[in-house]
């Protein structure tokens, strides 16, 4: 087996199987993918650990947790997005999509100012090869933010914007139709007090009634008309998906119910659950859990959403609990979530693809489930970690 660099002793999870045997690479792509060993001189043992394709990641709120690592401290972008990108490059992610909030009623906050300087720290590292994983950008909206089509320019025809999604936080619908699951968010994430919580319930009806008609046509037009993919978010009612469906979205993020998960899938949605949902057992808002969703095969993508490392812990307990196999719970960290944004060219160990892969020690935790370490990662042929 010839290549610029060849492994040997790799269980090789496939897209519909698990391999152990030989993988080349050459000139940043998956050359020859083989059963059993190699005489090459150069290959690099594994030692009989999983070989996986570089997780895809399209929805991360990791680099703003970086940028605001508490309520109202604000730290440097070029600090924090490479500290962002080792963590994300630890968990074996090798793309990732930053997910970028637009629109804020608090003017002080992240999401409530301009991106610039964000973005510009993006283009520079990227450009100068600072990062280790490929980035990209997801740019949440918030509908009902005054100031969200305002924000929104700092990405207008960026190209590493490849998703959009529409966002409606108003407590009493959605993610937070259960105003004290609301409550306890905003008041212990954001650090609002207890009267701003209240302040913000009241006008909440009125904002959304003024703003988000408008703002959901403007971004949806901006996606077709730019050729972006489209995401609806925490999709409650069929009615919710059917509106998605008709702005046409592709992906339905966070659906809370089961109704509209399965409602979604009936109009060719993919829907994207969060890891930590998985991993904790249940939403912590009380919504539906992505286990269910997968026990109904209702579930294509999972997302890190708040914790990088979530994404291979949340393989490995699908595959624990029996409710998936290896190759299906990789293919929605991998495939699925590659193919969702467009991208044809990785998500898979098969000739011809992007040589971005994971090396992954599986180990047994004591209470009998099992944790994927991570050891070793590579991004186009070099190695990032």
């Amino acid at each position: 087996m010839s290549g610029e660099l060849v492994f040997k002793n790799a269980r090789m999870v496939l897209p519909d199987e698990l391999v152990h045997g030989t993988l080349s690479v050459s000139g940043g792509r998956l050359d020859q993918v083989n059963s059993g060993n190699t005489a090459a001189p150069q290959a690099l043992d594994l030692e009989g650990d999983y070989l996986l394709p570089g997780l895809v990641e399209l929805h991360t709120d990791n680099f703003e947790r970086h940028l605001i690592p508490r309520p109202k401290v604000h730290w440097a972008e070029l600090p924090a997005l490479l500290a962002h990108d080792a963590e994300v490059a630890a968990a074996g992610i090798t793309t990732v999509f930053d997910a970028m909030g637009v629109g804020d009623v608090a003017h002080d906050s992240l999401r409530g100012n301009d991106m610039g300087r964000v973005i510009a720290a993006i283009n520079d590292s990227s450009a100068r090869g600072m990062l280790r994983a490929d980035h990209h950008l997801h740019v949440r909206c918030e509908l009902p933010a005054a100031n969200a089509v305002e924000l929104f320019q700092a990405f207008h025809g960026h190209p590493r914007l490849s998703l959009i999604s529409l966002m409606d936080h108003t407590p009493g619908q959605r993610q937070w139709e259960n105003i004290e699951h609301a409550r306890i968010y905003y008041t212990g994430k954001k650090g609002w007090s207890q009267e701003r919580f209240d302040h913000q319930v009241v006008h909440a009806a009125a904002l959304q009634s003024r703003y988000a008609k408008p703002h959901r046509d403007y971004f949806s037009q901006y996606c077709r008309s730019h050729s972006i993919a489209l995401a609806s978010h925490d999709d409650t009612t069929l009615d919710h998906v059917e509106q998605a469906h008709a702005e046409g979205a592709c992906i339905s993020e966070f659906p809370t119910t089961l109704a509209a998960a399965r409602h979604a899938h009936q109009h060719g949605l993919l829907t994207i659950m969060g890891a930590p949902n998985v991993v904790r057992g249940g939403s912590h808002s009380g919504n539906v859990a992505a286990a269910e969703l997968a026990q109904h095969q209702l579930l294509d993508i999972l997302s890190s959403d708040y914790v990088p490392g979530s994404l291979l812990t949340a393989v490995f307990r699908l595959v624990d609990d029996g409710i998936l196999s290896l190759p299906q719970a990789v293919a929605t960290v991998t495939r699925n979530p590659a193919r969702a944004a467009g991208f044809a060219d990785r998500g898979e160990i098969a000739s011809g693809q992007r040589a971005d892969l994971v090396r992954i020690r599986r180990v047994e935790m004591p209470d009998g489930k099992h944790h994927g370490v991570v050891r070793a990662v590579w991004r186009e042929g070099q190695r990032v970690l």
